[in-house]
């Protein structure tokens, strides 16, 4: 019954992409806010963004909405909207004060994941963008087993080029594997620095083993590109806008727009989705 009521409510998501990592700090909610931002660049496309990180909900900041609150409506919770095709969904909403900790068990974050792939009322939408907290567990467990009563497109794994990252982002391929969950490639963040004086690059955070792209060929993942470091990320993410529109001619702007075509073109390759039951 339970998965009968998930596959009735995501029944009108066509595509649903995972952000994961099993590192912190590499980029995973600045690169789910900037692919929401460059698919709903389509008007005709409905994007919806869910933040599964329940300790650490930065999506509301990045997106402009903090403070927003999240309303009931007779359908469900109806997300909080950046643009009028692009809603977003965040523990962040449910919170009196952005600094409040969420200091919950893993049982309880699951029932909040659940809620929130069963009650919210997305509508019809083309694109679900799901941002994970970095790891391996509950809440990565909890979205595969949910998103299984209906589809998952599949994962896109970020990571930075030291080995540090690596090492975690490895696991994340396995567990990846373990649990049949599609891998749409790897996105290698912070991935050397373009001095806009000099124009000389420099190494930042040294891929000392061969960074992602000795990586994907050791394991035989899809490397769909590496976004510089650029200062105006972390701005334009502070200040809630979209740093594809304040900087669109940057290297990182393109990247991230070759990035987001690359997963466009996969997920179109992807037969419809009720023939996607895992």
């Amino acid at each position: 019954a339970e998965a009968a009521e998930l596959r009735e409510r995501l029944g009108a998501v066509k595509h649903t992409v995972l952000v994961l990592s099993g590192k912190g700090g590499v980029g995973k909610s600045t690169f789910s806010a900037l692919l929401a931002h460059g698919l709903a660049a389509d008007e005709a496309k409905q994007v919806a963004l869910l933040d599964v990180d329940i300790c650490g909900p930065s999506i509301p900041k990045m997106m402009g909405l903090e403070g927003e609150q999240v309303h009931q409506s007779g359908s469900g919770w109806s997300p909080v909207y950046v643009e009028e095709n692009l809603g977003v969904m965040s523990v962040g909403f449910l919170l009196s004060s952005p600094d409040d900790a969420v200091i919950w068990r893993g049982p309880k974050k699951n029932g909040l994941i659940k809620q929130f792939l069963r009650d919210v009322d997305w509508g019809e939408i083309d694109y679900l963008i799901i941002d994970t907290p970095p790891g391996t567990s509950d809440e990565h467990l909890s979205i595969v087993q949910y998103l299984s009563a209906a589809h998952i497109d599949g994962a896109v794994i970020i990571t930075t080029p030291q080995e540090v990252s690596l090492q975690d982002v490895r696991k994340e391929i396995n567990f990846c594997h373990k649990v049949k969950l599609p891998i749409i490639g790897v996105v290698e963040n912070m991935s050397g620095f373009i001095c806009p004086k000099c124009k000389n690059e420099s190494q930042i955070f040294p891929p000392t083993t061969g960074g992602a792209e000795k990586m994907c060929q050791n394991l035989n993942v899809s490397l769909l590109g590496k976004v510089p470091l650029d200062p105006q990320i972390g701005r334009s993410c502070d200040k809630g806008h979209s740093f594809l529109s304040e900087a669109p001619e940057s290297p990182a702007a393109s990247s991230y727009r070759n990035i987001i075509q690359r997963i466009q073109e996969y997920c179109d390759q992807r037969p419809f989705q009720e023939e996607k039951i895992i």
